[in-house]
């Protein structure tokens, strides 16, 4: 990759809560020519597509107020301090479906919005699916959904799935068990 012809030359946080952090930096062009960005700093996430046995995709549908609406979402987490990707993958999995799974394959490492978020989600597939303790976050209100893997394209043409960490999941899934 080449070197960016941008640097920062100035960096500030402007706010910092519980989950994320905002900065604006200031940038040199080449030209000398100075702008700002805003960035939204993130510890990063994890999302997992849950696959049981029948091939059948366990999803949450929970209410995001930044768009003022329920999502049907794969599972996810925001990555604690120190805490490694595959260890919150599996809290998440019990916290969010009170299962555990013995096989976990990673998918992929994606940003969910670079223009302007540092959130790297890391990916995985969970297989292998038995019933698990986990400590349910007070702040959330899910529902458990199935869907057939076969019927994930369909679902997210029709609009019923939405969320891009689900999409990009779901299809690395689909397209793979595709495959001859």
């Amino acid at each position: 990759m080449a070197p960016s012809a941008q640097r920062v030359v100035q960096s500030r946080q402007v706010y910092a809560g519980r989950v994320v952090a905002l900065r604006v930096d200031t940038l040199a062009l080449p030209d000398g020519k100075l702008l700002q960005r805003e960035v939204v700093e993130h510890r990063g996430a994890v999302a997992m597509v849950v696959l049981d046995e029948q091939d059948r995709v366990l999803l949450v549908r929970q209410y995001r107020p930044a768009v003022d609406g329920e999502l049907l979402e794969i599972p996810a987490g925001t990555i604690e301090p120190g805490e490694a990707p595959d260890a919150c993958a599996r809290r998440e999995l019990a916290e969010e479906l009170s299962l555990a799974a013995s096989r976990w394959t990673p998918l992929a490492q994606c940003y969910s919005s670079p223009g302007f978020c540092t959130e790297l989600l890391h990916l995985y597939l969970a297989e292998g699916l038995t019933p698990a303790q986990g400590q349910a976050d007070e702040d959330e209100a899910i529902t458990i959904e199935c869907l057939p893997l076969a019927d994930v394209p369909a679902r997210i043409a029709d609009g019923t799935i939405r969320d891009a960490k689900s999409i990009a999941g779901l299809m690395l899934v689909a397209q793979a068990r595709a495959l001859p």
